[in-house]
């Protein structure tokens, strides 16, 4: 199974918090096939550059560093986002599930908006 991880999920996994269960953390970290969108670390840069978040400045590349494999955003990924219903406004997640479905991947979010989304989820 591919796992795409919601930036929330990515920073809980980096930061090692126990807000992801110990199977969750066991699963990400055994999966062959679990990955970061560009879109995610563009959105903890902003939010880093924002003071919105804390964390060394390099964070996004720790992330790249910690093994898991980067998904580009793609013409096809940016059409299926516009097209999505505008049950959630956040472009970033937006993203995010366009990119799950147009690669049959499994999103790994505790988001609600984004689980009322026709796409395979993963709920932590």
């Amino acid at each position: 199974m591919r796992l795409l991880l919601d930036t929330h999920v990515v920073l809980w996994w980096v930061m090692d918090d126990d807000k992801l269960t110990d199977d969750v953390k066991t699963r990400l970290d055994a999966e062959p096939g679990v990955f970061v969108s560009a879109a995610s670390l563009w959105e903890i840069s902003l939010k880093q550059q924002a003071g919105k978040l804390t964390g060394p400045p390099d964070l996004p590349e720790r992330i790249l560093a910690g093994g898991l494999t980067a998904l580009s955003i793609t013409p096809a990924h940016g059409i299926a986002a516009g097209r999505l219903p505008p049950i959630h406004r956040d472009p970033f997640d937006r993203v995010l599930v366009a990119q799950a479905v147009v690669e049959e991947m499994t999103l790994v979010t505790r988001d609600r908006r984004v689980q009322q989304y026709d796409v395979a989820l993963l709920p932590v």
